[in-house]
């Protein structure tokens, strides 16, 4: 065999397309497995032609693919891990801020979305006790939301109750610098005070849990 060529001891003919030199190699390795010198035979007729087919590309007499021209690089590519990113936010943020799918926040948007369109447009003499309803509403729709998504109650009800302060708060500081505007569409300012309320409780239901 140390007389043959490296065509012939990987058993192709000159003219052989990289495939059938690649399933030549693999079929002798398989057959003389545990016959350490012909492994070593098999391996430096391999790159033997590897390095000729080189040189006949440098000479302009063959195109090389890729794959031969760059089968060490290839080989030795060190594999690709795609990293997930990582959350540094402290672990407290992690534990109260949820991230909804688009599905999950459809239910909390209609319900203040009606709640809101109520605050609006239902008229009744006595406004003041309807808001009052309609806010008790709210809370509650909250409360079950929160609680749908981890079952802890109690979590739910204080998130919502500060919701409802912080609601509240800016509703009413809002209302009462845009006390002109609003009167003059015929929005007063307890029906700002509730939506503003409605859209904080929305965000908590949301994206706290």
């Amino acid at each position: 065999m140390s007389d043959q060529n490296p065509y012939e001891k990987l058993g192709v003919t000159e003219d052989a397309s990289f495939d059938e030199i690649q399933d030549a190699k693999v079929r002798l390795m398989q057959q003389h497995r545990g016959e350490p010198k012909l492994l070593e035979a098999v391996e430096a007729a391999y790159d033997a032609i590897i390095m000729d087919r080189l040189r006949m590309r440098q000479e302009g007499k063959i195109k090389v693919p890729e794959r031969i021209r760059f089968a060490e690089k290839l080989s030795q590519a060190p594999p690709s891990f795609s990293q997930s990113p990582v959350n540094n936010s402290p672990p407290w943020l992690q534990r109260l801020v949820d991230t909804p799918a688009p599905g999950d926040l459809l239910w909390p948007a209609v319900s203040f979305l009606l709640l809101g369109g109520v605050t609006i447009f239902y008229r009744v003499p006595d406004m003041s006790s309807m808001l009052s309803l309609v806010l008790a509403l709210g809370v509650g729709c909250s409360i079950y939301l929160l609680n749908r998504k981890e079952g802890q109650f109690g979590r739910a009800v204080l998130l919502t109750l500060a919701g409802l302060l912080i609601g509240v708060g800016l509703g009413s500081v809002l209302g009462g610098s845009l006390a002109t505007q609003i009167t003059s569409i015929g929005i007063t300012s307890d029906q700002v005070a509730t939506l503003v309320t409605f859209f904080v409780l929305w965000l908590i239901s949301s994206f706290l849990r």
